[in-house]
């Protein structure tokens, strides 16, 4: 599926300005991702753009619904199970078995970590964040409680990551792409809501 038919299945089921933010977000870490570890980045992104599709409509039936989404867009069975390993042990039984099923279990619920964090800043920016700071916040359980720190260190493992790693690519994936992301929310601000 190329990016733009991504995005407006994305904006069709999707109007809240969170979760097209997240979206956005998680597609551009996806990309920084598949760069850094040399795979096709335009694949990365697409699932991580995608990786949501259905949350916001139904989250009890998440990447159930996103599955039967996907597969009536006749999407890629690749992207399909990309989408839904991301799930795994939450509403599906799909586990991460690639590189970048992997990467996405672990840096979605990291993401909003960071995301929530950076909400908090003086600066509301991403750039001046330090990985001490991520840490802080993931050992602190009441802060954005609903990201489950369980599934980012089950994925921390799968990749056979250390925290440290996994907290340093992930900030340094979000600062490379802030600016991208809220130039992209500017240009869709007509289309959210």
């Amino acid at each position: 599926m190329e990016r733009e038919q991504a995005l407006e299945l994305l904006l069709q089921y999707n109007k809240e300005e969170y979760h097209i933010r997240h979206a956005l977000t998680v597609e551009e870490i996806m990309r920084w991702y598949a760069n850094e570890l040399g795979h096709d980045s335009d694949f990365w992104s697409v699932v991580g753009l995608l990786h949501d599709l259905d949350f916001e409509l139904y989250p009890d039936q998440h990447c159930i619904k996103a599955a039967e989404i996907l597969e009536a867009a006749q999407c890629d069975p690749a992207v399909i199970h990309g989408v839904c390993s991301h799930a795994y042990n939450v509403t599906v039984d799909v586990k991460p078995e690639h590189e970048m099923e992997k990467v996405l279990y672990a840096v979605d619920e990291l993401s909003g970590i960071i995301w929530a964090a950076t909400k908090m800043r003086p600066s509301g920016s991403v750039m001046d964040m330090e990985v001490k700071s991520v840490k802080k916040k993931f050992k602190d359980k009441r802060f954005a409680a609903g990201c489950s720190r369980d599934i980012i260190q089950d994925g921390s493992e799968m990749l056979q990551w250390d925290l440290d790693r996994l907290f340093s690519m992930t900030l340094e994936a979000m600062k490379a792409s802030e600016e991208k992301v809220n130039r992209q929310m500017g240009e869709l601000a007509g289309r959210i809501g």
